[in-house]
């Protein structure tokens, strides 16, 4: 699916025009997957529902959804490159992820943000309304402990 979002870019889930060695980069320092292995990319990539951005053929961002296309999603891995930061793009791109969910009929998606919440409201999400509800497995520093389980 793609879709022209603005004059100069296109949003795009053709998994083939992914430049994995940015997504890659990006992630390897961002808050919330530090020093994510490559292959550990690859392999989110792959299981799951990808948007690129791209502004004259090069992609400046992504988008990701872990979902089961029938009940529920996460989206993840959200981000617009600094350089073009504060354009609209990231606006963009949650305004088509939302679509392409919203055609789903999901019964809940999921994310967690650090410092994004007012972006990620104009879009319906909330907080949670029962947190206690809510558990989690959270391995602390995983990329940082060696090489990540393959199986």
């Amino acid at each position: 699916m793609e879709h022209k979002a603005a004059e100069d870019i296109v949003i795009s889930s053709d998994k083939a025009l992914l430049d994995v060695e940015r997504i890659h980069a990006f992630l390897a320092s961002a808050y919330w997957s530090t020093g994510i292995p490559r292959e550990v990319v690859e392999r989110a990539i792959q299981g799951s529902l990808c948007f690129g951005v791209y502004k004259a053929g090069a992609q400046i961002g992504f988008a990701r959804v872990i979902t089961d296309h029938a009940t529920f999603a996460y989206l993840a891995d959200v981000f617009i490159v600094e350089a073009e930061q504060r354009q609209g793009y990231g606006k963009a791109l949650l305004a088509h992820v939302a679509e392409a969910l919203g055609h789903l009929r999901l019964r809940r998606t999921l994310l967690a943000t650090a410092d994004a919440h007012g972006l990620y409201r104009q879009f319906g999400f909330t907080p949670l309304e029962k947190p206690d509800r809510f558990m989690e497995i959270n391995v602390k520093d995983i990329y940082q402990q060696g090489k990540a389980r393959t199986s």
